[in-house]
């Protein structure tokens, strides 16, 4: 199946170059290529293609609006871009539905793979890094610990599932700590996405965050220090 995308960016020679290492892709068709985020918002709807690629300063409408609203429109999945290594940018990002983030200089390869990552699904980003960035922003609504009513659709085990996903834990470490499948964990994972209508398990992690379920600062499981892995493929 081809992947179809969308490349958004301001500058013409930076979009240009990143459409021509997408399109000469066997598996991968550049659809469009649009200047600011209103145009990308409108060669979506046009197009209905796989992944977007916006860059998050254009003029009059930037990456994180059209983000929003390709995300609340329809299945198109986007992955951000910028030159501004900022946890802000990535926070909003994320929070707007965005799948993945990268710098422009990300390697051709990562670029490609990135596309590729997201069009089946997945998240680009790994669980801790998505955890560090909701730490910093959630860090005083995370004090305060009161329940959240959106949580009460989960079961008990589903909200300890979101608790072990938030602290950075993969499908194979939450079978182990649970002592169950990595099929039963893959089930409990998505039926947090679907109850809590989340996109992935990235906006999962802000979810449980910003309810209250884990606070900044929580011991991760075992009370060991989990740096966490380098950013990977984050699958549900």
């Amino acid at each position: 199946m081809t992947i179809r995308v969308v490349v958004a960016d301001d500058q013409e020679l930076v979009r240009s170059g990143f459409a021509m290492i997408l399109d000469v892709q066997p598996d991968i068709e550049v659809v469009a290529e649009a200047g600011d985020g209103g145009e990308a918002v409108d060669a979506v709807r046009r197009h209905a293609p796989d992944v977007a690629l916006l860059d998050i300063r254009m003029p009059r409408v930037d990456g994180i609006e059209a983000c929003r609203a390709i995300s609340a429109a329809g299945d198109c999945r986007t992955v951000m871009l910028t030159t501004f290594d900022s946890d802000e940018y990535v926070y909003e990002a994320l929070h707007a539905g965005a799948s993945g983030f990268l710098l422009k200089d990300v390697r051709r390869d990562d670029l490609v793979h990135a596309v590729r990552v997201v069009a089946r699904g997945d998240s680009l980003l790994a669980p801790s890094v998505a955890r560090r960035l909701v730490e910093q922003y959630t860090r005083p609504a995370a004090r305060i610990r009161r329940p959240d009513p959106r949580l009460d659709v989960l079961t008990a085990r589903e909200r300890e599932t979101l608790l072990l996903l938030a602290r950075g834990l993969s499908n194979a470490e939450i079978a182990a700590e649970l002592v169950v499948s990595d099929h039963t964990v893959k089930t409990h994972v998505g039926n947090v996405l679907a109850k809590l209508g989340l996109r992935d398990r990235i906006q999962a992690v802000i979810c449980a965050y910003e309810t209250g379920l884990v606070a900044a600062g929580d011991p991760p499981p075992g009370g060991a220090d989990r740096a966490g892995p380098s950013p990977a493929p984050a699958r549900k």
